[in-house]
């Protein structure tokens, strides 16, 4: 009876520390940013169209990557106090991101630059 005590004891070990390892190796980063509501000049502020509407802003915060509303183009964004990439033409642009207080808009694009994702790094 003590021999198989032992042996549930050691296979609960095996499978508890196994389910840990595994755990440890597919969890992913955590993405907190989050939608909110527009008003605070700190946040990131995202103007975007999608064919045949009219302009909607978007603002966020906090560290991380979201989806924009499908087939969005940028006509821009304001960064607040953050460092900000967008998603689009296959790369994050631009490769070292827009600096914190910056504006930036597509004055050669007037429609805009296609992008889906937005990244505050």
């Amino acid at each position: 009876m003590k021999q198989l005590a032992e042996r549930a004891a050691l296979a609960a070990t095996t499978t508890l520390a196994l389910t840990v390892s595994l755990t440890a190796l597919t969890a992913t980063d955590a993405s907190a940013i989050n939608q909110v509501d527009c008003g605070r000049s700190d946040f990131v502020q995202v103007t975007y169209h999608q064919a045949g509407h009219s302009d909607s802003d978007l603002c966020f915060a906090n560290a991380g990557t979201i989806a924009l509303p499908g087939n969005s183009w940028i006509t821009r964004i304001s960064t607040g106090n953050n460092r900000v990439q967008w998603f689009g033409d296959a790369a994050w642009q631009p490769a070292d991101g827009i600096n914190q207080w910056t504006v930036m808009t597509w004055p050669n694009h007037p429609g805009g630059v296609s992008a889906s994702w937005i990244r505050i790094l």
